[in-house]
């Protein structure tokens, strides 16, 4: 009798009668039903999260926002409701069925279960956004109303969408600070491009009045050698009385020289009080701009030292979802620990806990190692960014010192052309009186010349007046010598701040208006985490579906052997091969187990619309799976019997928690993350993983390797174990033990 024999043997066995045929088919269909209605039950909840009941009550009051770049000085006015803002993005597209309601009644619901989740927005939140631009910060905060009595996984989900929610906010909040820093930028740019051009008539003013000031002092000194000349002539005069018509006519001639020296000096400076009043007016409006300048400068460098604590507070919020995270993995430890400890018996309790002092140890270890490695990673980064937002601050703060220095030397120069102007008058009116007395000179010389006699008493008068304007017009002419060298400095102060300014404009950025926005957006959002999936489950019922499959597949091997023979005793009491038994035993479960995994594979494709990137690979590896599952517990109740099935049933539970199906497999505790490699239900996971999701096919290969093994394995023990089952003994026919 061969193997094919005993099986087709044992299938018609089975089927002699209504209940049998109906027990197969029950059997058939187990997996299809643990599969199917599971993955039917989570195939996209977070589809479906707006079904889920979550309050938000608005308590905002709202605030006033100061634009201090939008000039006219004191800035634009604008009211501004970030909680009514946040309560709209919720309502319109929020995750959960967000409803708005009050505080009292948010949180009877959460109580009550009505509410999985309240969101508080409270009475100062748009003004504690808005508190960092008064330079009274005030952190602004949410306030999340959980309950894990009514749902821990709805808190959970409360928590990222409302940190989401928190991320948006900071994005929106950080882009307006950037975007008002940089608008400061362009104000000061504009300023001080007209500071430039002030300076430019400045210097185009100071020019022409170092022009005539050149030509006042030649006149001057004209004038003082001619006042010089008419009193060495009075002198002559006086000491050659004899002479004296010779003389006057030589004083007649000196004092017409004198007169039109100073005509042609007072005409020359007629226009030098309002060019000097013109030079002090212009002096005085650069000065008025570069404080105007500078006063921007200062509200540049406040506006850039906001960005920082924007930073300070990403990198404390980093540092306090880590600190959670290894609270939380923690106490799952603990809690994990204190139940495996819990079921065993008392005299191994203190050496339970040993153990398991022992591994949560190593567990807690791995986890601050790696928990410490991903906080260094996020530090590193915020750090890096911070360098660079101190960087531009710096050059900030440096240029509106720069700006403050050329506002006190512009107000200097003001101050300098405003005495000048104030002296000019007096100038000008010296040279008036000095022409006037000069003229009287010349006509008084020629009444002399006509009146020579009469006028030898007055030669000595003459003398002393005509030594009194030689001294008048020498210290006229040094006066106008130091107005000349005044003027120059002048020259060059305007040509220095002129140069300064242009110098200060060059290093201010000018940018427009795409590129302020989208640079203050990446201020407001400097961190964008892009999701490259190398291969995608879709939903979240795909991505459990390799662990339920491979576990309804194990659940379907196992109930076989609750109607299957494993051995047919026929073949045992005729004394055939152990093999050919053995294959027996095995391909009648094998081939109903195949229909179970065809009917699993059609339910989970066509009706749960989970569609296998490799269909025929995963078909085939499933049977693959199933052929070896029922290989293994066959050997198990081979050699067991009823103990061998509840072993299987233990064995099941094992590989439940050791798979990885769930949560990533190196997160079980130290002794189940031992038996994760032995375990044949890991690879049949692993392989699934690859075929349904189009991932890596050398790792199935891999797989299907280490199942075929454990096939030819479990077989070559049940080979062995029916040739020993071929004598018969005492405990065989009376088993101790019968399920």
């Amino acid at each position: 009798m061969t193997a094919v024999r005993l099986a087709l043997s044992e299938l018609k066995r089975l089927a002699a009668g209504r209940m049998p045929r109906l027990a197969i088919l029950a059997m058939a269909l187990i997996p299809t039903l643990y599969a199917g209605l599971y993955l039917f039950a989570n195939h996209d909840p977070y589809d479906k999260l707006d079904q889920v009941p979550a309050a938000v009550v608005v308590q905002d009051e709202g605030t006033t926002v100061t634009d201090v770049s939008a000039g006219g000085g004191a800035g634009k006015k604008t009211e501004r409701h970030f909680g009514r803002d946040v309560a709209d993005q919720l309502l319109d597209d929020g995750g959960f069925g967000w409803v708005e309601t009050s505080q009292v009644d948010a949180e009877a619901g959460v109580r009550s279960g009505r509410y999985d989740a309240a969101l508080v927005i409270g009475p100062t939140f748009s003004a504690d956004l808005a508190s960092a631009g008064q330079f009274e910060p005030q952190q602004a905060s949410l306030t999340l109303l959980t309950n894990d009595a009514n749902n821990y996984l709805a808190g959970t989900i409360s928590d990222q969408i409302v940190g989401k929610v928190r991320d948006s906010i900071a994005e929106e909040v950080g882009t307006e600070a950037a975007d008002t820093f940089l608008r400061g930028f362009a104000s000061i740019h504009t300023n001080l491009a007209d500071a430039v051009d002030g300076a430019k008539q400045l210097l185009g003013g100071a020019t022409r009045l170092d022009d005539g000031l050149a030509d006042a002092d030649d006149g001057a000194h004209t004038l003082a050698d001619g006042a010089q000349q008419a009193a060495d002539g009075a002198a002559t005069l006086d000491g050659k009385v004899g002479t004296l018509a010779d003389a006057v006519g030589r004083l007649d001639d000196g004092a017409g020289q004198l007169a039109s020296g100073l005509g042609e000096l007072q005409s020359r400076t007629k226009d030098l009080p309002a060019q000097t009043t013109k030079l002090a007016d212009g002096a005085a409006q650069v000065a008025d701009g570069n404080a105007q300048v500078a006063r921007y400068g200062h509200e540049a460098a406040d506006a850039a030292g906001q960005v920082l604590p924007t930073l300070d507070g990403a990198r404390a919020d980093a540092k306090d979802a880590f600190d959670g995270a290894q609270d939380d993995i923690r106490q799952r430890i603990d809690d994990r620990v204190a139940a495996v400890c819990a079921d065993v018996p008392a005299d191994q309790q203190e050496q339970c806990e040993a153990i398991a002092a022992q591994v949560v140890d190593e567990a807690r270890a791995g986890i601050d190692e790696q928990l410490g490695a991903a906080q260094q990673d996020v530090d590193a980064a915020l750090d890096a960014q911070r360098q660079d937002v101190q960087s531009a601050v710096t050059k900030v703060e440096g240029a509106s010192t720069q700006l403050d220095t050329l506002a006190d030397g512009s107000r200097q120069v003001a101050d300098g052309a405003a005495t000048l102007a104030g002296a000019t008058p007096q100038l000008t009116a010296g040279i008036g009186s000095a022409a006037d007395g000069a003229d009287r000179l010349a006509d008084g010389t020629g009444q002399l010349a006509d009146a020579t006699p009469a006028l030898v008493d007055g030669v000595h008068r003459l003398a002393d007046g005509t030594g009194q304007v030689a001294g008048g017009a020498a210290d006229l002419a040094a006066g106008t010598t130091k107005l000349a060298d005044g003027s120059g400095e002048l020259k060059a102060g305007t040509t220095e701040l002129r140069d300064g300014l242009s110098q200060g404009l060059g290093q201010i950025p000018d940018v427009d208006d795409e590129t302020r926005e989208d640079t203050a957006s990446t201020i407001g959002n400097p961190v964008e985490v892009k999701d490259e999936s190398l291969s995608s489950a879709g939903t979240y019922g795909g991505g459990l579906a390799p662990f339920f499959l491979s576990l309804a597949t194990w659940i379907g091997a196992y109930v076989l052997f609750l109607l299957v023979r494993p051995l047919s005793v026929r073949a045992l009491a005729a004394g055939r091969s152990g093999l050919a038994t053995a294959l027996g035993g095995w391909a009648t479960p094998a081939a109903i187990g195949v229909v179970q995994v065809a009917a699993m594979f059609a339910v989970t494709k066509f009706a749960l619309d989970i569609q296998p990137a490799y269909g025929l690979g995963t078909a085939l590896f499933l049977v693959l799976v199933s052929g070896t599952f029922v290989a293994v517990l066959q050997a198990l109740n081979v050699w067991l019997g009823a103990a061998g099935q509840f072993l299987g049933l233990v064995l099941m539970l094992v590989q439940l928690v050791t798979a990885g199906g769930t949560f990533p497999w190196q997160t079980i505790p130290q002794p189940l993350k031992a038996m994760h490699q032995f375990m044949p239900m890991t690879y049949a996971v692993e392989g699934l993983r690859q075929l349904l999701y189009g991932g890596n096919l050398a790792t199935v290969s891999r797989d299907v390797t280490v199942l075929v093994g454990v096939l030819v394995v479990a077989l070559g023990l049940t080979t062995l174990a029916a040739r020993r089952q071929r004598v018969w003994s005492v405990t065989r026919l009376q088993p101790e033990l019968v399920l």
